[in-house]
């Protein structure tokens, strides 16, 4: 890899304009790909198969009505009064025109809303007046009806009284017809006895006749009583039940209780998610330029939540700040500009090249800011590390090409392989499974890899066009004398290694301690600047309707069997009555049942914010509750956008522990191949914990618990950033490994060519600190940057990467590693002679090339450069240098120091 970087280096000085125009060309391409074929970025963050998107794939299928994601709009008067009838006009007028976007469904306002919702009270109140009322007319009816019926049975009574007395009167007569004979019964008398029984009897059954019918007749209204007492019933039973439902919403209000502030409700085709960002900035310009007199109109965050821009005036700041310390390093503008430029020019390629995928893989929005982030850190380091190893070149006596050649094939050679291990890093995120956090790992790969690129070609190139001018006057005309460095002979004492040791590592437990409550989130609307639309809504919400309005739950009851649909009601009773009788649940409001009546959906309203932990509880709550009914067991599960937000953070936290273990796996091996110890790869990867322990204690302290919140502008203390952990893993693990190599491979190289251990340990620390001091701070400052970002999403992204580079490079590399190694002595680089003997021979120094290529013109003899990366680019590599006295136990050859490149 070296003689190939090398004659690359060798190629782009002879054929600079050919290199500067090739890549001026690439960058045309990349443009123009952007241009044809990028496609829409979105601001959230989705992850597939989580319980969540799998009640949403549900409610599509059985509830289409129900399925999509709400926006939320919030108005408010400006005067805190109640609306008016011609704002509230307005305000109808406003959302109606929103609802011809393409993607929304339906819009609700909030005085519909909750006149709907107040009439229903209302008709409850009416309605049990009316069944009351009712109740009367029945029961005054049903005393008519036994009235009646009472008379009916004295009528029946005086009937069967007179039947009886007629019945003894036939009798007699038939008694004294037999006596007397049958001359006597054929009498005239007889016969009008007779027929006076017969008139009577007559007379009787006519009387019985109107019995029976007055007997039906009481028994028809007797019948319809009871329907009518029957439909009161029912009636009242389903009143009752709405007023049960009415009840487990009363603290939903979509008016406040002052009437100064409504809720708009924006219904989605699609999941929140899903929306395509033209829609939500459609509906955020317009609340924005909406012109309603009296009335401010501010969109939530689950509308407004835009796209960050990739270059804002914090990351400006961190640039202006990585120009200075180049300044500084270098003392010469041209010097100072040639990172800057190469780094820019990377993170153009790489930024447009990965955007025109964009239509075909989804983006989220911090994924082009994070490559913009890596690729200027690193595109400026790099290019910092080659340039001021030819620097030191120049100025020993070496030819412009030959010096050009020679960084290239051994600071560019540890450049390739610093930026290979943050590539693999980067792209071992993919292992996770999760979507938008591998393609975050491969886009901010890609920019490494360009950095990478631009850093071995294009950087040559330039110091090939510049030629001596890279060099200042005064250093052109000292060229060949250098003078003599003295290095250091004498190890540090042992007392001081054990108290930085132990002092270091207490300093880090101690700011790591926060990090044993982190708690992991997506960002709301608290999150964003205070002037903002969505920080505004976000508070009037959690203001005049309750902190569980910013993020209401979608819970949807899973029916063991189809149900009647007379009794959808009383079902929707028993499951919100189930539903309401969980801790932190404020109200339950019904939405509906499915075609089918399977499946019935509820918005439930929690009593703690959407990333409050009681609300996180309570989702977890819901899911594992279950609801007992007539027809079996009611299995719940839990949407919306505070559910979301909770299962992507939870899975994301369940990669963790798989992606720590990959890379300090990762770590330990590439660190056993470069060394050849096993004691320093286990020191390293300690360190680089320790880093990221403290990392994540400072990312708690501050943007959790608001400690130094107004240094860092943080107003309202929320849980990390979900995927802000893994991905800090990733890009610090390659960076402190960056730090290490740089550092201990000149301890390294100066223990293997004589130096004893301890004194090996000070000299490439020395060797090396000065540049690493310099590109610790860039990346520092370009992290830092991004700091004071627009974006609630960038900023504890900026925080942890600057504060962990800063960790690391100054406490873990250069004060905690060489306490250790010195303590270590020897053992530290032992290693079984079998594996020894198996272990390719990684020249990342790229010390063979140098031996290969000496060079007339190089000077007699050569200081240690720097490790790594930095070989040449500290205080080392000059020319004509000599050790000062050994110490007694050096080896007999320790007192002059080896020549050695990275």
């Amino acid at each position: 890899m070296a003689g190939l970087l090398y004659r690359l280096g060798r190629f782009s000085a002879r054929r600079h304009w050919l290199v500067i125009i090739a890549w001026i060309v690439i960058m045309g391409i990349a443009g123009l790909t952007y241009s044809l074929f990028a496609g829409t970025i979105s601001s959230s963050i989705t992850i597939p198969n989580t319980k969540t998107s799998q009640v949403q794939d549900e409610l599509a299928d059985k509830f289409p009505s129900a399925n999509g994601g709400n926006g939320t709009l919030v108005f408010e008067t400006t005067d805190g009064k109640a609306f008016t009838a011609t704002q509230q006009a307005d305000v109808k007028d406003f959302l109606d025109g929103i609802a011809d976007l393409d993607g929304v469904k339906e819009v609700r306002d909030g005085f519909t809303t909750q006149d709907q919702l107040d009439e229903q009270r209302q008709k409850i109140v009416d309605g049990r007046q009316q069944i009351e009322d009712g109740r009367k007319q029945i029961e005054d009816g049903q005393a008519q009806l036994d009235q009646q019926k009472d008379q009916l049975e004295s009528g029946k009574q005086q009937i069967e009284q007179a039947q009886a007395q007629l019945d003894q009167q036939k009798a007699q007569a038939e008694a004294q017809a037999q006596a007397a004979g049958a001359a006597a019964a054929n009498s005239a008398a007889a016969q009008a006895g007779q027929q006076q029984l017969e008139q009577a009897q007559a007379q009787i059954d006519a009387q019985q006749q109107q019995i029976t019918a007055g007997e039906q007749q009481i028994a028809d209204a007797q019948q319809e009583i009871d329907d009518n007492t029957k439909k009161l019933e029912d009636n009242e039973r389903e009143l009752e039940q709405g007023s049960d439902l009415l009840d487990l919403s009363k603290d939903i209000r979509f008016v406040s209780s002052n009437g100064a502030a409504s809720i708009g409700t924006v219904q989605f085709t699609k999941s929140t998610f899903e929306v395509p960002q033209e829609t939500k900035q459609e509906i955020s310009d317009r609340a924005e330029s909406a012109k309603i007199d009296g009335v401010e109109v501010y969109v939530s965050n689950d509308i407004a939540q835009g796209v960050p821009s990739i270059l804002g005036p914090g990351e400006i700041v961190g640039v202006i700040i990585a120009a200075l310390v180049l300044f500084l390093m270098l003392r010469t503008v041209i010097g100072a500009a040639i990172p800057l430029l190469s780094a820019v020019l990377g993170v153009g390629v790489a930024t447009l090249a990965s955007l025109s995928f964009s239509s075909l893989v989804e983006f989220i929005s911090v994924t082009p800011v994070l490559g913009v982030m890596l690729g200027l850190a690193v595109g400026i380091d790099y290019s910092l590390f080659i340039l001021n190893r030819h620097r030191t070149q120049l100025k020993a006596g070496m030819g412009v090409h030959e010096s050009i050649g020679l960084a290239n094939g051994t600071s560019g050679n540890a450049v390739v392989f610093a930026g290979t291990t943050v590539i693999v890093a980067l792209l071992a995120l993919n292992i996770t499974g999760i979507p938008f956090l591998g393609l975050m790992g491969t886009v901010g790969a890609v920019a490494v890899l360009f950095a990478i690129l631009i850093a071995t070609s294009f950087t040559p190139a330039l110091l090939s066009l510049l030629g001596m001018r890279i060099l200042r006057k005064k250093e052109r005309q000292q060229i060949g004398h250098t003078g003599s460095v003295r290095v250091p002979n004498k190890p540090m004492s042992t007392w001081r290694a054990v108290v930085t040791l132990v002092a270091g590592i207490a300093v880090l437990g101690t700011i790591a301690l926060p990090a044993t409550q982190m708690r992991l989130g997506l960002p709301t609307g608290a999150s964003e600047a205070t002037d903002s639309s969505q920080y505004k809504a976000y508070k009037a919400l959690e203001d005049e309707f309750g902190a569980g309005q910013n993020g209401p739950l979608l819970v949807v009851a899973d029916l063991p069997e189809a149900i009647a649909k007379d009794d959808v009601t009383a079902t929707e009773v028993t499951i919100g009555q189930a539903l309401a009788k969980n801790d932190d649940v404020e109200a339950v409001l019904p939405i509906g049942a499915s075609s089918n009546r399977d499946i019935i959906a509820f918005q439930v309203k929690p009593a703690g914010g959407p990333d409050s932990v009681s609300t996180e509880t309570l989702v977890k709550d819901l899911r594992e509750q279950t609801v007992q009914t007539d027809d079996g067991t009611v299995t719940l599960g839990v949407a919306g956008n505070a559910s979301a937000n909770i299962d992507v953070s939870e899975k994301l936290a369940n990669v963790l522990p798989l992606y720590l273990v990959v890379v300090v796996g990762l770590s330990l091996i590439i660190l056993i191949v470069v060394f050849r110890s096993f004691l320093v790869p286990i020191t390293a990867t300690a360190g680089f914990i320790l880093s990221v322990l403290a990392s994540f204690g400072g990312l708690t302290a501050i943007y959790q618990f608001g400690w130094l919140g107004s240094v860092f502008g943080v107003h309202d203390p929320a849980p990390i950033l979900s995927f802000l952990p893994i991905i800090e893993i990733g890009i610090l693990f390659g960076l402190a490994m960056d730090y290490q190599l740089f550092l201990v491979s000149g301890m390294r190289e100066a223990y293997a060519h004589g130096a004893s251990a301890k004194v090996a340990v000070q000299r490439g620390l020395h060797a090396g600190r000065a540049v690493v001091t310099a590109a610790a701070i860039i990346m520092i400052s370009v992290f830092a940057g991004f700091i004071f970002s627009e974006s609630s999403t960038i900023k504890p992204i900026g925080f942890g990467l600057a504060f962990g580079v800063l960790v690391d490079a100054f406490v873990v590399r250069m004060l905690l590693i060489p306490a250790v190694m010195h303590l270590l002595g020897k053992s530290a680089w032992w290693i079984p002679k079998w594996l020894d003997r198996i272990l390719p021979d990684v020249d990342v120094e790229g010390a063979k090339l140098e031996r290969s290529h000496p060079g007339d013109d190089r000077g007699h003899g050569a200081e240690p450069a720097v490790a790594g990366a930095t070989a040449g680019a500290g205080a080392g590599a000059h020319r004509g240098s000599h050790a000062a006295d050994v110490e007694p136990d050096a080896n007999p050859h320790e007192g002059h120091t080896p020549t050695h490149r990275a």
